[in-house]
């Protein structure tokens, strides 16, 4: 099991991304005239929380997964991004090459326990960023999980 402030940081991120309860698309509209009263539209829906005019492109159909994963395995990935960015330089925050946008995480069950593999794709920052060349691309963190959601990172020198 994971620690308690896991467990609840993934599950608050899965209700606000709907994919924790019913999903939106598969949930029945109410037939009552209170409830079709309630579901329309205020005139400023579908702009972004800073009340850009930019509308949110709502998928029309059932979603196609990037991935399915059990919960475990989520928290286990989500570990193992933390402790990987906790090894940036402090005064790189910020910057996308030393943030969660350059990282993938790889994440396999072993014995009863999760591994996770945090890849940097420096590739998917415009200009890789300052300090960063394209031969960094091999990079990555490799991370233990146990069963009780202790983390280890795996002991080399890079």
């Amino acid at each position: 099991m994971l620690k308690a402030p896991h467990s609840m940081l993934i599950a608050s991120l899965l209700l606000e991304t709907g994919l924790l309860g019913t999903p939106l698309c598969n949930r029945r509209p109410d037939p009552s005239p209170a409830a079709a009263q309630a579901q329309e539209a205020p005139p400023d829906a579908g702009t972004s929380a800073t009340g850009s005019e930019a509308t949110i492109p709502w998928p029309k159909q059932d979603l196609t997964p990037l991935a399915t994963l059990e919960g475990p395995a989520i928290q286990a990935a989500h570990a193992a991004l933390e402790e990987a960015l906790k090894q940036f330089p402090k005064e790189s925050k910020g910057q996308c090459a030393f943030s969660a946008k350059a990282l993938e995480v790889v994440i396999g069950q072993e014995a009863g326990w999760y591994f996770a593999r945090v890849n940097r794709r420096v590739d998917r920052c415009p200009g890789f960023g300052p300090g960063v060349t394209g031969l960094e691309t091999d990079w990555f963190e490799l991370y233990a999980i146990s069963p009780d959601g202790d983390i280890t990172r795996y002991p080399y020198q890079p």
